[in-house]
């Protein structure tokens, strides 16, 4: 599809959905006689609060039961995974980990000091590592999901863009809620949260989560039963707000988290080659794992935010922020997803001596994070009277240290003991310049511009102590890697009327260079220059049929300069650094909402993204695995391995298609509300690595849930719930070094809950 046609097919959907009209027949006003209306989205989306229908920025907004629905059943971060245009997160990780793409752009790196486009901000915090970013989502006021790049008004550069979670901030009001679910596999989750004042001057509030799941995946190798799949995490978050005398604000946060349970569960032999599609072998409760030593992961994490703010008068203010958080974490694994190796087979053997299907070479290894420390400091003065000019202008210090250990096991010596160790540091260091300006031209027309400047230090240094192949030690190897920009956003907002609102933007972003290497397996460290991504962005926003309809639509192009890409598993089982010419990607969003009636509430969104590496020159090694690369042989190095020509495939993890609806439906009683909630989300075809193969490809499928329940004016619910009801089966990822093996997306969970608001 071309830009042309890709523009075509948007404005046919807008000019559909614009055209979309509720019969008068319909009831348009609530028993009590007010008008049936959607209510307003705020969103902070330019750090002021502010209407998200005049905000010239891709938004979609997920809050109150809407999220609490998706979250359900012990879901962890990755529940946001489609359920919003444009937005894909998956993870080899498990529960820790995610990797999320916008419009396509993300970055596949597992290692543990990787870089991601995407940013996280939890209460105005980034968490740059990945390893930070499943922390789970709980008494939460809102999700915002900012497209495109970000970085003239927040901390971090994010060339993607952003996800934005705002906890629930203390007031002097006393409110908080209890809530409790029981589900399939015992899972249950218990969450709550209190607050209100303590003094005339200071508030609090307190939040809890609790989620557990056990075993309930079998070791078909060792025979043992319910061996996987089980977890245990607790979170919690105080936070302390102070409102002194002259307008005076400080928030205090306080939170941590323990994660345990199995790691990530690599499956063999649940792809055929030359087939695509999980095969008939797939088999959701059974594993057969020859290493792993239990598949353990672990996660401990602990952070503080500060956040002060002084108003002076005549508009203008300044705000402080301050972050640390520091997490440990360990995950082991067996790799391979399987049992055995081929060359152990013997035809006498009444048994086989490898499998499920074929395993070239055992594969045991574990991941940890042996310490962590992320510290930043962000500084920022505004001005806003009210009036037609506002603006801001501050400075982010960002400053992290990771200490990282690779190890691998030997699977076929008794005790499995360690046979290859590697540790590796990171020192990164960034400032940030930034500033901002909106200005109000007509009583129509709104334009803003930003910049900043941002310069980036990286200090890695790599050792390994232990080879599994016996190559001797090696290292340390140090690399110092660093970088300027200059990034900016220009914006111009016309109010058509007093319903609709058009915009336009255009937007650079930047990611600096990144560093590798996991001398474990390798004996190299690779390097990737700083990427830029130019963007342009188009669209309209429009509150419809006395603001019973919403409808919000998108038109986007844009090109990455010097992209960063990674070779993960491969031939040779590393990660490798590399930069490609240029990526491509142009697409379109749509967002809407409707309240048909007073009882009724829908919503529905969809994105397409096309996506193209285009660098005639770049290769990539295919899978190690007996899989089907369709890209051709350009040659190969100097083990006689392939390399394919890359030039022209889709990015990784980027499906065209993204698309989601969900429907409302209550029922009122003299008592309370019955009522139905059930949500769908579309993930189109989607191919996993830098290559393209047969193998390592997921055809479009829907996940749908459901959630009935009964309401009391009260404050109390009582609903069941379930999650992936159609019992939907489908490739999340693969691993293709030494097996053709996978990995998948959540089970099926029924459950019930109940929970009492106070």
């Amino acid at each position: 599809m071309t830009f042309r046609s890709a523009f075509s097919r948007f404005m046919a959907s807008t000019a559909l959905l614009g055209g979309v009209t509720i019969p008068s027949s319909l009831a348009q006003q609530t028993e009590d006689g007010t008008q049936v209306r959607l209510p307003s989205v705020l969103t902070t989306a330019q750090r002021v609060e502010e209407n998200a229908q005049a905000v010239p920025i891709s938004i979609t907004t997920l809050a109150d039961d809407k999220l609490e629905t998706l979250k359900a059943g012990g879901a962890d971060i990755r529940f946001l995974s489609a359920r919003v245009p444009s937005v894909i997160a998956e993870s080899s990780f498990g529960r820790a980990f995610p990797r999320f793409y916008i419009r396509g752009f993300g970055n596949t790196d597992f290692d543990l000091n990787a870089t991601q486009p995407v940013a996280l901000v939890y209460d105005d915090i980034p968490y740059e590592n990945p390893i930070l970013k499943g922390y789970p989502v709980f008494d939460i006021a809102a999700i915002e999901v900012l497209r495109g790049p970000q970085g003239t008004l927040f901390g971090r550069n994010s060339p993607a863009g952003i996800i934005k979670f705002d906890s629930v901030r203390p007031s002097q009001d006393t409110s908080g809620y209890v809530k409790g679910s029981f589900a399939t596999y015992d899972t249950a989750e218990l969450e709550g949260a209190i607050g209100g004042a303590i003094t005339d001057q200071l508030s609090g509030r307190l939040s809890v989560i609790h989620q557990t799941r056990s075993d309930y995946v079998d070791n078909g190798f060792t025979g043992e039963q319910d061996a996987y799949e089980g977890f245990q995490t607790t979170a919690a978050r105080a936070q302390l707000l102070f409102e002194g005398p002259k307008d005076f604000t400080a928030l205090l946060n306080l939170h941590g988290l323990s994660n345990e349970g199995s790691a990530r569960l690599f499956r063999a032999g649940i792809l055929t080659q030359g087939q695509r599609g999980l095969n008939r072998d797939f088999d959701r409760n059974t594993v057969y794992f020859d290493g792993g030593a239990g598949n353990p992961f672990t996660q401990d994490s602990a952070g503080i935010n500060l956040r002060l703010e002084k108003t002076f008068g005549e508009g203008w203010a300044a705000t402080y922020l301050y972050g640390r958080e520091t997490t440990e974490t360990f995950s082991r694994g067996d790799i391979d997803g399987g049992f055995g190796a081929v060359f152990l087979d013997d035809p006498q053997s009444p048994g086989p001596e490898f499998g499920p299907g074929f395993i070239a070479f055992p594969s045991q290894s574990s991941g940890s994070v042996d310490d962590l420390v992320q510290q930043t400091h962000e500084l920022r003065l505004s001005y806003d009277q009210g009036g037609r000019l506002r603006g801001q202008a501050g400075v982010f210090l960002f400053d992290e240290d990771v200490q990282i250990t690779s190890q691998s096991f030997n699977t076929l010596a008794p005790g499995q003991p360690v046979n290859g160790r590697a540790t590796r540091s990171q020192a990164s260091n960034s400032i940030g310049l930034f500033a901002s300006v909106s200005a109000e031209l007509t009583a129509r027309l709104t334009v803003s511009a930003g910049a900043r400047y941002t310069e980036d230090d990286k200090d890695f240094s790599v050792e390994r102590s232990l080879s599994p192949f016996g190559a001797g030690p090696l290292g340390p190897i140090e690399d110092s890697v660093g970088d300027d920009q200059i990034s900016f956003d220009f914006s111009a907002t016309y109010a058509l009327g007093d319903t609709t609102t058009v915009y336009g933007r255009i937007a650079q972003g930047y990611r600096g260079p990144s560093v590798q290497g996991r001398l474990v397996f390798g004996n190299t460290v690779s390097v990737a220059d700083s990427e830029t991504v130019l963007s342009y962005e188009a669209g309209i926003k429009s509150d419809l049929i006395a603001d019973r309809l919403r409808l919000n639509a998108s038109l986007f192009q844009f090109e990455v300069s010097d992209q960063q890409l990674t070779v993960v598993g491969g031939q040779d089982n590393t990660v490798k650094l590399l930069n490609g010419d240029k990526g491509k990607a142009y697409g379109f969003e749509l967002d809407v909402e409707a309240a048909p009636t007073e009882h009724l509430r829908l919503t529905a969104g969809m994105s397409y993204n096309k996506t193209e590496i285009q660098d005639a020159s770049l290769l990539s090694p295919g899978c190690g695995a007996p899989c089907t690369v369709l890209d051709p042989v350009a040659r190969t190095d100097g083990n006689g391995n392939p390399l394919y020509s890359i030039n022209g495939n889709a990015f990784p993890n980027a499906p065209e298609w993204i698309a989601n609806v969900t429907a409302r439906y209550t029922i009122p009683f003299e008592n309370g509300d019955l009522y139905a909630f059930t949500d769908w989300a579309y993930k189109g075809d989607t191919n996993f690595f830098l290559y393209e193969s047969t193998e390592y490809f997921q055809q479009g499928y829907w996940e749908g849930g459901l959630r009935v329940g009964f309401a009391w004016t009260d404050g109390l619910d009582l609903s069941v719930f379930g999650r992936n009801i159609t019992g939907t089966d489908a490739l999340t990822g693969g691993i293709d070094f030494t097996s053709l093996t996978g990995f998948v997306n959540e089970p099926t969970i029924w459950g019930v809950e109940v929970r009492r608001d106070f």
